[in-house]
């Protein structure tokens, strides 16, 4: 249950159950009989009548007292003794045996009592003042309705900040960043939502600021590499070649660095992409590269996206060459679920170990732990890919093949 949703039932079961408590003692206590003395007034009732009619008999059809056998329990009455009637004493000090006789169709009540060996006279008797229990269930549920609507309106504002920063987390977009929140609703709302989009903007300035240094550094190191590798041509051939692969591999990592930095802050206008054209040229480059890559789709097939051309062919080349490159070699497929265009690369080679499957997006990871250099590439490849398709709305599935080697699947919203 939300926190909203708790603080109300909090609210509406304090209310309710202090008024149904309250409710409970009023009737005790306001509106209870004196059932002793009610009682007591027909046990000298019945005093009063036997003793007239045990000296004259004849009284009853001039009374209009109903005089008859002794009741008993059936189908249409039902018979009971009450403590207060029990210990009637009539004038001769003898106990006189009553009854209170409950008729059950009309739900009328009499007071039955022995006068004379085997006769009983029946006089009307009326019971304790019934309480209406329909209205009291009524009162109580329109308490309870009322208690609702005070309780969820209580229960809004006091977790309206909360809300807020749910709106907040519900809205961070690609970058890592929610969107900047309106400022406006009651003044804690409003300080609420003013230092979260105080601390948005300084953590979005703090990143920027800090990726722009990485490409700066990364920018600036093509200098040094630059005449480093013109030193090295007067090196010995065999110290020249290792000199040279080094600074090769300097340079790619700078190029690389400042190749993601420019995919996290630098924002680019959408376009339509043909994804059938788009990995068939890719598919092309890295062939003509000495890659082996193949094609398993149509590449007549009508399946586009939204997407910055050359920022979406970066990430697709990036996953393409890293199965070419780590796999022995890529398989591109491609197909349209739903609504999703879905591109999936499948290579042969020896996949990721699964301990270290959910560190393969991370900034210059490599499986070997020794980071020795094995294979071309600086390790950012699926870094920036990721950030491409994150910012597109999309996402990247990797997974090791159950009979061997790597798969790559990406989903992207197709036109």
């Amino acid at each position: 249950m939300s926190l909203r949703a708790r603080i109300a039932l909090l609210i509406v079961v304090s209310i309710v159950g202090v008024v149904a408590v309250a409710a409970m003692v009023s009737v005790q206590l306001l509106d209870r009989p004196d059932r002793e003395s009610f009682y007591q007034t027909f046990a000298e009732e019945v005093r009063i009548v036997a003793s007239v009619l045990q000296e004259d008999p004849d009284a009853a059809a001039r009374l209009r007292i109903r005089v008859g056998p002794p009741p008993r329990d059936g189908d249409e009455y039902k018979v009971r003794q009450r403590r207060f009637l029990s210990n009637v004493r009539g004038a001769d000090g003898e106990i006189i045996p009553t009854r209170i006789v409950h008729d059950k169709a009309g739900r009328a009540r009499q007071l039955a009592f022995e006068f004379a060996d085997g006769q009983w006279a029946y006089l009307p008797f009326l019971g304790p003042p019934p309480r209406d229990w329909p209205v009291f269930v009524a009162n109580m549920a329109l308490v309870t309705l009322g208690a609702i609507v005070i309780a969820l309106l209580i229960a809004g504002k006091v977790a309206s900040p909360l809300r807020l920063l749910e709106k907040a987390v519900a809205t961070v977009g690609p970058d890592g960043l929610p969107a900047k929140l309106p400022e406006k609703g009651p003044m804690e709302v409003r300080e609420t939502a003013r230092a979260l989009n105080r601390l948005i903007e300084r953590v979005k300035t703090g990143v920027e600021t800090r990726m722009r240094l990485v490409a700066a550094a990364g920018h600036d190191l093509r200098t040094p590499m630059t005449r480093m590798r013109l030193r090295a041509e007067f090196l010995p051939e065999e110290d020249r070649e290792l000199w040279l692969k080094d600074l090769e591999e300097l340079d790619r990592i700078a190029d690389s660095a400042i190749r993601l930095v420019r995919e996290e802050v630098d924002p680019q206008t959408l376009e339509t992409v043909a994804l059938p054209a788009l990995l068939t040229e890719i598919a092309r480059e890295l062939r003509d590269i000495g890659r082996a890559v193949e094609t398993t789709f149509d590449k007549d097939a009508k399946i586009a996206v939204a997407a910055p051309p050359l920022a979406l062919k970066r990430a697709l080349r990036n996953l393409v060459e890293n199965a070419a490159v780590h796999g022995g070699g890529a398989r591109i497929a491609l197909a349209r679920q739903n609504a999703s265009a879905v591109v999936t690369i499948t290579d042969d080679g020896p996949g990721i170990p699964p301990e270290l499957i959910e560190r393969a997006f991370e900034p210059f990871f490599r499986v070997d732990p020794g980071r020795r250099k094995l294979k071309p590439g600086a390790g950012l490849g699926m870094a920036i890919a990721k950030e491409i398709v994150d910012r597109l709305g999309g996402r990247i599935e990797i997974a090791n093949r159950p009979k061997g080697g790597f798969e790559q699947v990406v989903r992207l919203s197709a036109l």
